[in-house]
């Protein structure tokens, strides 16, 4: 102790003694605490005592220098005792200093006239927390209702860092299943499949809080199978057969992995049908004893064979009678005498009925002349349904009510989703089709005029004024349609003849539409045989499976584009949802098909990688949106397989359907395409003007710029390229540079020109159109050279190349170089798919049953490359024609069948290896494609079945 300090306590007990203080011992009312010291920030220690002359401060065992105290001292009021409080600040190049066996200490003695008093040692460490977990915790699959243990062991730290779990970003709390109090580790008794998803175990103490590696937990549910379905009947009417049953891998379906069901789907038995056997007649009895009437009798039965088994019964009567006096019995002659009385009432009941015969005709001819003539005045001269109904052919709807379809029946609400508008030529991609469809009646050949007048009253309630009201239709018969599916031709118009392939249908259905943006709408007539409905130069289109329509059924479909504005209504307000695609409707509502369309849209999303949440919306009948599937996501309500420019969706219910993104970074990235036109300024004869657009990178959002430009004698002067525009937030700036300076000037102020971000982010289809006004100097300067830059800030850049003649423009206009006018908009029957229907029905036969070889329908995916999403297909009928199908929708442009030739042949390979000497070789032939491949496809469906089950 120094000698100041011991002056000032000696000073301090004498002056108490002067005063006669009462003496007893200090007491600590407060005590220094432990204490971190968290990055650079020095901490305090504090003691207050009571009654204490004076405190000091003793760290490491050495007494800490009065001038580092800062005391206070008052008086209390109760006792009249002094209390001093005295503090000290503790650096870290204090403790770092110090070398010792233990942690920097410090303490506090107090002193009182009578003696001292030690506090507790306070410890002073440095706080800090490691940047690496000593255990990250580890993903796991876990099977349902298993146990789920995550291991987390926290980074080294001072103080010991606390631990807390997050699931998808979310606290876990502790509860009856799940457990974090266990050492740091996190336990679930028993697995749910809510508890799928990303853990993260976040350590934390004064200094900092950090995160371990992300932990995927995946709960699976293993397939099981329901129960067996009645057997079926025997195959044969007679005599030995097979009869089936069948289960599905759904009880419950696998998710999320989860292994399918072990074992045959399709158990077959041999079953014995009883043949029918008809009757026959045994021998005819003895004949009875002549009666008084002169007639004896004799029997038989049907007992030679009796009728078994839905046989036909005997032909012939059972009982027979015979006169046994040779006709001289006579006692009934009194009884066949006809008296003349008799005779003579007959004749006039007979001229009676001939007079009022002649009576009923003379009134119904009167009947129908004056009904003639009161429907002369409505001004019809034929009546004849069929002329009304479109008239192409006649087909076998699915009926209703047999009948006169167009008979105006104000109790019958009409439906609005029948109609058979052709609104495009058809054209054919081969030869082939051009044979096929001069040889086949086709629906849309000209078929013989019939001259009809259609009264002004009833052509009102058709929306067609009385002038030019008198239009040539084909004869056709009466038409029945599907049940539910009454026409309405309320607000359509009739124009012109239906001759040819352009015939306009008096069926058109009301779809959304606004005077300046109508629906793109495009139908067909689809039987048994399927087909595939495009709706040109859009990137839509529907493919019809081959028996998705039942036999001796035909439905007209159709698709329509929505061209309004309302993704208001399709996102979600609550996420950052765009539109990626148009949105499509197929219907009719009544549709009735036993397996899934295929309908194909373009999107345009960047989807290499995984910064985007797609989904599939469908508009419910209040026309509100809600979410069908993620695409990411296991579904058995439909299939959605996704591709860099489009997206192959299998639907069972028609409606509208769109498909809408949510960025999840930064990196989401949307296709944007860009093209310049230019057109001369026809208010000034020296000025040109330059139209860059930006659009979705769809081919339907493209359409609406085309049309545009045509209407204006635009011409494209670069061909239009494809920008990635990324969800950063920044803006899209459009300048033009490189004007040659003597020989053009530009518009002042628009050099350099801007969309905002969120302009471009939620295009929703509509184009962005920036506008450069030019103007040259002198009419000799023909020639334009300059560029057009389109860069998104923090983004990528493309540059539109301009380099025209201004005087062959305002010549002619260049016709454009990406859309062809000449498209084929439906097509029906074995033209509009790729494989071969009795190809498609043996690949069918073969792997629709699951056998021990492994050669079933899942393989059969595998090798196509479409095997997510696997229990969509295990709930389908024929799992191989839906795949198939699916497979069509992704080949239809390319019409090539090599893909899948492989992909048979190496099915065919691994089961040739152990049965050889049964394979064949079966040629797939198609429009200029003949594919020969190694199978068993060349055997007939019953050797299939018989080997593979």
């Amino acid at each position: 102790m120094d000698e100041a300090m011991y002056r000032q306590i000696l000073g301090s007990r004498s002056d108490a003694l002067q005063h006669g203080t009462s003496g007893t011992l200090p007491h600590f009312l407060q005590e220094p605490d432990d204490a971190y010291i968290v990055k650079s920030n020095p901490i305090k220690l504090k003691c207050r005592a009571r009654p204490a002359l004076q405190i000091f401060f003793k760290c490491n065992g050495e007494w800490v220098h009065q001038s580092q105290h800062q005391s206070q001292e008052h008086t209390d009021q109760g006792t009249g005792l002094k209390i001093r409080e005295v503090m000290i600040n503790v650096s870290r190049q204090q403790v770092e200093d110090f070398h010792g066996p233990e942690d920097y200490w410090c303490l506090c003695v107090a002193w009182s006239h009578l003696g001292t008093s030690k506090s507790r040692k306070a410890t002073v460490r440095i706080a800090y927390l490691r940047k690496n977990f000593e255990q990250d915790p580890q993903g796991k699959e876990v099977p349902i209702k298993g146990m789920i243990v995550l291991h987390c062991r926290p980074p080294e730290g001072v103080p010991v860092a606390e631990v807390e779990w997050l699931k998808n970003e979310e606290p876990v709390g502790s509860d009856g299943n799940i457990d974090t109090r266990a050492d740091h580790n996190l336990i679930i008794q028993e697995a749910r499949l809510s508890n799928s998803g990303n853990y993260t175990c976040l350590a934390s103490n004064i200094v900092a809080k950090r995160r371990s590696l992300t932990a995927t937990v995946v709960v699976f549910v293993n397939g099981g199978w329901s129960l067996w379905t009645d057997w079926s009947a025997c195959n044969v009417p007679c005599g030995r057969g097979v009869q089936k049953r069948s289960r599905t891998c759904t009880n419950p379906a696998p998710l999320n992995g989860g292994a399918f069901c072990e074992g045959m789907s399709v158990q077959k038995s041999t079953c014995n049908a009883l043949c029918p056997v008809d009757g026959g007649w045994a021998e005819w009895t003895e004949w009875t004893v002549c009666s008084s009437e002169c007639e004896r009798q004799r029997s038989r039965e049907c007992t030679a064979p009796e009728p078994k088994h839905g046989g036909r019964l005997c032909d012939g009567t059972a009982l027979g009678t015979d006169n046994c006096t040779g006709g001289l019995c006579t006692h009934n002659l009194l009884h066949d005498a006809k008296p003349q009385g008799l005779e003579g009432s007959s004749d006039v009941a007979l001229y009676s009925g001939l007079a009022a015969g002649v009576v009923t005709v003379v009134v119904l001819i009167v009947a129908v002349t004056l009904y003639r003539r009161n429907r002369s005045e409505y001004g019809v001269d034929v009546i004849d349904s069929s002329t009304l109904t479109g008239g192409f052919q006649s087909f076998s709807f699915k009926t209703a009510h047999q009948g006169n379809p167009l008979l105006i029946n104000s109790s019958m609400q009409p439906d609005l989703t029948v109609s058979r508008t052709y609104t495009s030529p058809i054209c054919f991609q081969d030869s082939m089709d051009k044979e096929l469809i001069s040889q086949e009646p086709s629906l849309f050949d000209p078929l013989p005029d019939l001259k009809v007048k259609v009264h002004s009253s009833f052509m009102v309630s058709l929306g067609v004024s009385e002038r030019g009201a008198e239009y040539h239709a084909q004869k056709a018969h009466p038409q029945t349609f599907p049940r539910g599916l009454a026409p309405d031709y309320s607000g359509v118009r009739v124009e012109g003849t239906l001759r040819g392939r352009r015939e306009k249908s008096l069926l058109a259905p009301h779809a959304p539409s606004t005077p300046s943006r109508p629906p793109l709408r495009m139908a067909g007539v689809f039987g048994h045989a399927g087909g595939r409905l495009v709706v040109p130069n859009t990137g839509v289109s529907l493919l019809v499976p081959h028996g998705g329509i039942a036999e001796d059924i035909t439905w007209e479909m159709y698709m329509v584009i929505n061209q309004e504005d309302s993704s208001s209504s399709t996102l979600s307000e609550e996420s950052q949802e765009v539109l990626l695609s148009p949105e499509v409707t197929y219907g009719p509502p009544g549709l009735d098909l036993s397996c899934p369309v295929a309908m194909t849209i373009a999107h345009c999303a960047e989807v290499t990688a995984d910064n985007w949440n797609i989904r599939l919306k469908r508009q419910t009948q209040d026309n509100k949106w809600e979410e069908v599937m993620s695409v990411g996501e296991e579904s058995t309500s439909c299939y959605c397989l996704l591709e860099a420019q489009c997206c192959h969706l299998l639907l069972e219910s028609p409606g509208r359907y769109a498909l809408v993104g949510e960025p999840l970074s930064q990196e989401a990235v949307k296709r944007l395409r860009l093209a310049v036109f230019g057109s001369a300024d026809n208010t000034n004869p020296l000025g040109y003007s330059l139209r860059v657009y930006c659009v979705d990178n769809t081919p339907y959002a493209f359409q609406e710029v085309e049309s545009a430009e045509r209407l204006r004698g635009g011409r494209l002067l670069e061909e239009p390229k494809t920008l990635l525009f990324r969800g950063n937030s920044f803006s899209l700036q459009l300048s033009i540079q490189d004007i040659p300076q003597f020989l053009w000037s530009i518009k002042p102020f628009t050099t350099c020109q801007e969309f905002s971000f969120s302009q471009v982010w939620a295009s929703n289809q509509r184009p962005l159109q920036c506008a450069f006004s030019l103007e040259r100097y002198s009419p000799a300067s023909s020639q334009l050279s300059c560029k057009i830059s389109v860069r998104q800030v923090k983004g990528q850049e493309q540059i539109l190349q301009v380099y025209t003649s201004v005087v062959e423009c305002e010549k002619e206009v260049v016709p454009f170089f990406t859309q062809s006018n000449c498209t084929t908009t439906s097509q029906t029957g074995s033209r509009a798919f790729k494989i071969p229907l009795s190809i498609r029905q043996r690949i069918c036969a073969t792997f629709d049953t699951a056998n021990a070889k492994g050669k079933d329908w899942q393989l059969l995916a595998q090798k196509l490359h479409i095997d997510r999403n696997l229990c969509y297909f295990a709930g389908q009928e024929s799992p191989s024609a839906v795949i198939l199908s699916l497979w069509e929708a992704q080949h239809q442009d390319t019409g090539d069948l090599d893909s899948l030739a492989s992909a048979l042949e190496e099915i065919s390979k691994v089961h040739s290896s152990t049965h050889s000497t049964s394979s064949r070789t079966t040629t797939l032939t198609t429009t200029g494609t003949t594919t020969r491949t190694t199978a068993t496809l060349g055997r007939s469906t019953e050797e299939l079945d018989t080997e593979f089950t």
